[in-house]
């Protein structure tokens, strides 16, 4: 059978019946890849979520380089009266890799710990601000996952494997809900700091999907979109007059290479970026925020100023319908620090990491509150892994995807609720039936979007593939 007449059949027999058949032959619906049904119907069109959804949009909060979350939220008394002791055996059972640095002595910070709000979250005085939302947050304390390098471990939170090539979730989540505005990209990333985060794209890949699917980086500065801007000697005329020979040539080549999606996602591409001429300079462009809003966000001090752009973004993103916004923390613009990976000096590190995301993520936490967007947004605080409660180079921590911290807040949650809990000594998750991988973390945020990860499927390569590959559970514990 040609393709034209699989098509064909496709049309009169599926979609000739009121579209009752749409939903199991076109992304997100569960059946299959969809490769003829994208010629049929907009890839990107908003499709109907598996139940209701509890949120309409993620704002991915990813912490790079991986904070000591024992310095943050995880306040554990043994470790500070144990601190320049060996670390007692029974605390490394089970534990089957090493660490970079080998096992050093117990390590304990100079900090200053308190409870806060009607939850009696502890949090450290490098929080100060975040602290005061302590019941809005959902903790998750007994995080775990595998690998102890950077690239493979931020991989894993991205995609749910080491290994290069499936797709990043907020792909998925694209794939299966299509977008809410389409005069934006449904999936954005943003990052401040001097660089790309480490390695780049990857993270935010569509792997296997079709290449629509893939997220859109939006650059630190006043101009995160490059080239968006029609040349200053280029007529509207001339432009259009330019894409529509784009869009025949392409049209051409994409009838001669059917099976070819980064042709298609690039014919789209010069659609969606005429259409984002307008849009998308008015979705980051903050001159007509208040400066109230932009000293909450903490644009009026250096250190937090370039993290704090990327938030306030990412809040108007959310206004506009954008459905998944991953934002990567770099360093400050003004100072030396480009992440949180503090193998030595550590107070040096975390002081100024904890300074530049600190008031940023509470004024978001507020600011979506006062705006009534927090109930239908899901703000994830997380990252690669944790750091060890032995120290490294006398005054650091070594790497630890043994037991760490993560946070939720937002619509469908149990706010002001703390899940599962690290040991004495904050090394290792304490119940293993507790253990949270990625895995279920990307399940949850998906039933959140009203998705089943066991049901949101694409056939590559002749297999039913999924989110959480062939694992992951919903945190059910954590849902209100």
């Amino acid at each position: 059978m040609s393709k034209k007449s699989r098509r064909d059949f496709l049309v009169k027999s599926g979609l000739g019946f009121g579209g009752a058949a749409l939903s199991g032959l076109l992304p997100g619906g569960g059946f299959f890849s969809a490769a003829y049904a994208d010629d049929l119907v907009d890839p990107l069109a908003p499709k109907k979520p598996h139940f209701p959804a509890k949120v309409k949009s993620v704002i991915w909060l990813h912490m790079d380089g991986a904070p000591s979350t024992l310095d943050l939220y995880d306040y554990k008394p043994d470790l500070i009266k144990l601190a320049g002791q060996d670390i007692p055996a029974s605390f490394l059972k089970g534990i089957k890799t090493s660490t970079q640095g080998g096992v050093g002595k117990l390590f304990a910070s100079n900090r200053t710990w308190k409870q806060y709000g009607q939850s009696g979250a502890w949090f450290s005085d490098l929080v100060p601000n975040i602290a005061e939302h302590a019941d809005k947050i959902t903790f998750i304390k007994s995080s775990v996952t595998v690998g102890a390098t950077h690239d493979i471990s931020i991989l894993k939170l991205n995609t749910g494997d080491v290994n290069p090539g499936r797709p990043s979730l907020g792909a998925w989540v694209t794939y299966a809900l299509g977008s809410a505005n389409p005069d934006l990209p449904p999936y954005v990333v943003l990052y401040n700091g001097k660089n790309e985060p480490r390695a780049g794209g990857v993270n935010w890949s569509s792997g296997f999907l079709p290449a629509v699917y893939q997220g859109t980086a939006f650059r630190p500065g006043s101009e995160p979109i490059l080239y968006l801007a029609r040349p200053e000697l280029q007529s509207a005329d001339e432009q259009r007059a330019n894409l529509n020979l784009l869009k025949r040539l392409d049209t051409q080549s994409a009838a001669r290479y059917p099976a070819d999606s980064e042709l298609k996602a690039r014919l789209r591409s010069y659609q969606l970026a005429d259409r984002m001429q307008v849009a998308a300079p008015a979705a980051v462009d903050l001159s007509k925020e208040t400066d109230a809003t932009k000293e909450l966000y903490g644009l009026n001090d250096k250190v937090s100023e370039s993290y704090g752009t990327s938030l306030l973004r990412a809040r108007r993103l959310v206004e506009r319908g954008v459905r998944f916004i991953q934002v990567v923390s770099g360093g400050p613009e003004t100072l030396t620090e480009t992440s949180w990976d503090a193998h030595s000096d550590l107070e040096k590190n975390h002081g100024v990491m904890a300074k530049m995301v600190d008031k940023p993520i509470a004024g978001l936490l507020a600011d979506l509150k006062s705006r009534g967007l927090l109930d239908s947004t899901l703000v994830v605080w997380t990252s690669e892994f944790g750091r060890t409660s032995y120290g490294q180079s006398g005054n650091g921590r070594d790497h630890n995807p043994w037991g760490y911290t993560q946070w939720m807040a937002g619509g469908g949650l149990k706010a002001g609720y703390t899940y599962g809990e690290t040991d004495e000594v904050g090394l290792q998750t304490a119940d293993k039936d507790k253990a949270v991988d990625t895995y279920d973390i990307h399940a949850t945020v998906l039933q959140l979007l009203g998705l089943d990860h066991l049901k949101t499927t694409f056939l590559n390569n002749g297999r039913s593939e999924r989110p959480t590959v062939v694992y992951g559970k919903v945190i059910k514990d954590i849902l209100a």
